[in-house]
């Protein structure tokens, strides 16, 4: 018979029944390598804080002593847990695994979800970035406009022909026009009315608008790819910063500006015809690009009026040079004989021109 050693403690040892062993493997048999071999018949486990357990496969010692009837009740005070020891380790095992499985799935969900919570912050970055490089692309090249001066170059080229071209509006005869039956005008903003980028009427033009306004009242208006378009981008604060510049240009220059989701000069006159209460072919639009404040006006019927510009100093240097390259077409063009297209109201343009006051303060 083996013998049993104790570490520390002087606790009695049982043997192990085979039957026990069995449930117990059944019990744990989910437990660790290490404690299923520690209820191993033939192996001991050790531990700094328990007793060493030997099994035997013969116990004649402790049979010999309960026939005679030989106790010892110091040595096992606990007869009901003598294996509680054994279950708690399984069981604060079986714990520890658990916690480990637990942070372990704390752990993956919390990457799952800052990785997702990084790809989200890219795709709100990545979105903010191109809204903000279209608009700033926005300002300065039309895409619409690039298609549009395509079909012109090809098959249109008339539209980009103006029935009048002055060189600002001072040279305008308001009333004349009222006469012939138009009902209401139509101006484009930068290097029309204003110098780029700004919100106060030009100076020198102020005696004009005022003549305007006494002509056909209220029936004036600002149609601008730079002031109340609102497809600049989809981003709303964009969108709102649209609107306080439309509203601050109403403001500044007293003329109404009609709020419109197309660019010059694609698009129809729907915005326009609405705000006037009438057809597009009764209205008069002025402004200074050829391809596009000519070509819209011209594709929707208006009369067509071409302004030098105001100032080129605040102008972008792909805006100059689109400019010189559309001039060189119009003027070519009109040399080669080539005509705009007739309008019903006013069969000679020339009958609405002034002979204008000087250009004083033009830069």
């Amino acid at each position: 018979m083996r013998s049993t050693s104790v570490c520390s403690w002087q606790v009695c040892c049982y043997p192990i029944p085979k039957n026990y062993l069995h449930f117990q493997h059944l019990r744990f048999s989910n437990k660790s390598a290490t404690i299923l071999n520690c209820l191993n018949s033939q192996t001991h486990f050790t531990t700094n804080n328990f007793p060493t357990l030997t099994a035997t496969n013969t116990c004649s010692s402790d049979q010999e002593r309960k026939k005679k009837g030989i106790s010892y009740p110091n040595r096992n005070p606990y007869p009901n847990h003598k294996w509680e020891f054994v279950e708690e380790l399984c069981s604060s095992s079986d714990d520890n695994r658990e916690v480990n499985r637990s942070q372990k799935r704390e752990s993956q969900e919390g990457e799952v979800e800052t990785a997702r919570e990084v790809k989200e912050r890219e795709g709100i970055l990545s979105n903010m970035g191109w809204a903000d490089v279209k608009a700033a692309l926005g300002q300065r090249i039309n895409l619409e406009g690039i298609v549009s001066s395509a079909v012109v170059l090809v098959k249109d080229r008339h539209l980009a022909l103006p029935h009048v071209s002055v060189p600002d509006i001072r040279y305008m005869d308001w009333a004349e026009l009222k006469r012939k039956g138009f009902r209401g005008v139509v101006f484009d903003k930068d290097n029309t009315i204003t110098v780029p980028y700004s919100l106060a009427l030009w100076g020198p033009l102020g005696s004009s608008i005022e003549r305007c306004k006494s002509v056909f009242g209220n029936d004036i208006a600002v149609f601008s790819n730079s002031a109340g378009n609102s497809d600049l981008t989809h981003d709303s604060m964009s969108l709102i910063l649209m609107g306080r510049k439309a509203r601050a240009l109403e403001v500044a220059i007293g003329i109404r500006v009609i709020r419109h989701r197309v660019k010059k000069p694609a698009g129809t006159a729907e915005e326009i015809e609405k705000h006037f209460g009438c057809e597009s072919s009764r209205l008069i639009m002025v402004g200074d690009r050829p391809f596009t404040d000519i070509v819209y006006g011209n594709r929707n019927g208006f009369l067509t009026v071409l302004t030098e510009p105001l100032s080129l100093a605040e102008e972008p240097f792909i805006v100059k040079q689109v400019r010189k390259l559309e001039m060189a077409l119009v003027n070519r063009w009109s040399k080669r004989g080539l005509k705009p297209t007739s309008h019903g109201l006013l069969p000679d343009p020339l009958h609405c021109v002034n002979d204008p006051p000087p250009l004083r303060g033009k830069f």
